[in-house]
């Protein structure tokens, strides 16, 4: 009985001794995954190929370009694209001056080249982007007025340079459509919400109406975006300044090998997104400076049923070293978010305005659904934001109902040596669904001040905090909701 006592005793100890080893391997490799995680950052970076091209120049002024902010070089800088790309390749240069425009179409091999005092008006007649293009809006496929510069099926481009790429958006042009007075809306003027708008275009995504038939443009109030890639590889735009952008500014649309560098973008009119990659893999936006009147970074993945037809998600990103101001969120995933957003890296950064709601954002619902993993912030600096510092929503919406059958999922948020000055109303605040609950939302060496409330969480697997204070009181536990 004895000699049986021991064997059974024996066999427990072994075991627990192989259960607590496995538990530990189990939490080393969890915790080196989580380590690592940045070197998966490092290697997105370096498949993102510096770009070369032709030592060839081709000065839009010798194709009849007029520098007097008046005459429409439409047609001047075309033909030096053209003849750009059938060369070869090489640069295409806008030298100092005031010229006007109407959109500018890229192609392959061309670096479109901005020199210091450079001035590229675009046109307020909207007659001028026409004929409608295959382009987006918010999410959704549509013929449309041109963006303002546009590839298609492009590969190796670029826009450089110290120059300033102004939209002119206004509240007498572009903006008053989007049915605000704020932006120059009058009562009974047409807007974008009317009936043979956005609603007629949200009912084609629901019935996948083919996109040639979702013809829009002229008569329509839908904006254009300003810089749109759409399908394109290998796309560089450094150094520029974007400014008066009539909708969202920078739109990498089912684009792959993207870099972002150094550019200024400071436009404030309605649904002016800093820089809205939709679709895209392997993107590098980095040392910009964002202050805008939307989101100065939202990553898109389309919306509903478009979304879901295209089904490709945006992953691989990068955003490091750039200084968010003015803006709805500082690095936001969402909301249309259809086809799902993985792999995102944000490092570096600072975020600091009055008017900068929150500084990191997910938001969808359950008629975008879709999903989001793999969120990585690391060194990140806020000073003041109004709402929370860290927002994630499965119930967003701002008009109309936003409920469906597609549920959301959300897993994999880890934010890392963060100081935040000022988070306004929440320090942390997740609203998940008892049919989709958040999981496995980290916050190490995260030390957050001025919180009205420090933290409302509901839904969620409870966040696990190491080394983190809100508020000045340690939350090394892992308290559900507080």
């Amino acid at each position: 009985m004895k000699t049986y006592t021991k064997k059974v005793l024996y066999s427990i100890l072994c075991l627990a001794f192989f259960s607590f080893s496995m538990q530990s391997c189990k939490v080393e490799k969890k915790e080196k995954v989580k380590a690592d995680a940045f070197i998966e950052a490092d290697n997105i970076i370096k498949s993102i190929k510096v770009l070369e091209f032709p030592d060839k120049n081709f000065n839009i002024v010798d194709y009849g370009a007029v520098s007097d902010g008046k005459t429409l070089n439409t047609e001047a800088i075309a033909k030096a694209i053209n003849a750009c790309n059938e060369a070869g390749g090489g640069k295409v240069i806008i030298p100092a001056g005031d010229f006007l425009t109407g959109p500018i179409e890229l192609k392959s091999h061309v670096n479109l080249h901005l020199e210091a005092g450079a001035n590229v008006l675009f046109s307020t007649n909207h007659k001028d982007y026409l004929p409608i293009v295959h382009t987006s809006y918010e999410g959704v496929e549509l013929m449309n007025y041109a963006p303002l510069i546009r590839a298609y099926k492009q590969d190796n481009i670029a826009v450089t340079g110290k120059g300033v790429l102004n939209g002119q958006g206004s509240n007498d042009n572009w903006w008053p459509w989007c049915g605000k007075d704020v932006y120059g809306y009058v009562e009974g003027d047409v807007k974008q919400h009317d009936s043979i708008n956005l609603p007629r275009l949200r009912k084609m995504n629901e019935e996948q109406t083919p996109i040639a038939e979702r013809t829009f443009g002229d008569g329509y109030q839908l904006r254009p975006t300003f810089f749109e890639p759409m399908d394109c590889t290998n796309v560089l735009l450094e150094g520029v300044t974007i400014t008066n952008a009539p909708f969202w500014v920078i739109h990498p649309l089912r684009c792959e090998f993207v870099r972002i560098d150094g550019v200024t973008v400071s436009s404030h009119g309605p649904n002016n997104d800093g820089c809205d990659p939709e679709y895209s893999k392997n993107v590098h936006i980095t040392n910009c400076t964002f202050d805008t009147g939307d989101d100065c970074i939202a990553i898109k993945a389309g919306r509903n049923n478009d979304g879901r037809r295209v089904n490709i998600p945006s992953e691989n990103i990068v955003v490091e070293n750039c200084d968010m101001k003015d803006g709805h969120g500082g690095v936001v995933l969402g909301s249309e978010i259809s086809a799902g957003v993985r792999n995102v890296f944000v490092r570096h950064c600072k975020m600091d305005s009055p008017n900068l709601d929150r500084a990191i954002r997910i938001k969808t619902n359950t008629l975008r659904g879709g999903f989001v993993e793999n969120l990585y912030v690391r060194d990140v600096q806020v000073g003041q934001v109004k709402e929370a510092a860290l927002k994630i929503n499965l119930h967003y919406g701002i008009y109309a109902n936003q409920e469906g059958e597609h549920i959301p999922t959300i897993k994999n948020v880890h934010l890392e040596n963060m100081t935040v000055e000022n988070s306004g109303k929440y320090g942390v605040l997740i609203h998940g669904r008892e049919e989709a609950i958040i999981e496995n939302v980290t916050l190490t060496n995260v030390h957050i001040k001025g919180a009205k409330t420090p933290m409302k969480v509901e839904n969620s697997e409870p966040v696990v905090f190491k080394n983190t204070t809100i508020n000045g009181e340690a939350y090394d536990t892992k308290p559900t909701t507080k």
